[in-house]
């Protein structure tokens, strides 16, 4: 599981808008953090979108945690900011399914399928709380 730039950057997003007591704006994320203003709103949008955040317009606006931290999975942060579920490895959920038509012969499939359980179970008893 390669975890991009874009989950580093909206678990930072998260922790600092969580602490503060005022929805965040995306410019002042985007200076206390040091990355780019339109690659944070991206994120940032996405994490609106997937009921994460609440987005406010105006003069005083800006991003607010949509629910309580101890409520917000680490596992729906990432698949929200990399807009994909994840995955360990480039390997199909179902041993019928694999991209390499090779899944009935391959015998790493159920060690790998395992491994991906864990994981995502980890990541979804993990939660914003736990690492703010």
């Amino acid at each position: 599981m390669l975890l991009t730039k874009a989950s580093e950057y909206a678990l930072l997003s998260l922790v600092l808008i969580a602490r503060a007591d005022h929805p965040e704006d995306v410019d002042t994320l985007s200076k206390r953090l040091g990355i780019s203003r339109s690659f944070l709103a991206k994120i940032l949008q996405a994490l609106a979108r997937d009921e994460i955040l609440n987005s406010f317009k105006g003069a005083k606006g800006g991003f607010a945690l949509q629910k309580a931290p101890e409520e917000i999975s680490i596992r729906k942060v990432i698949e929200s900011a990399e807009k994909k579920p994840l995955s360990v490895f480039e390997c199909s959920s179902s041993m019928m399914n694999c991209s390499s038509g090779k899944g009935e012969f391959c015998i790493i499939w159920p060690f790998l399928n395992k491994f991906q359980h864990k994981i995502d179970e980890f990541l979804e008893e993990m939660t914003l709380k736990d690492i703010i």
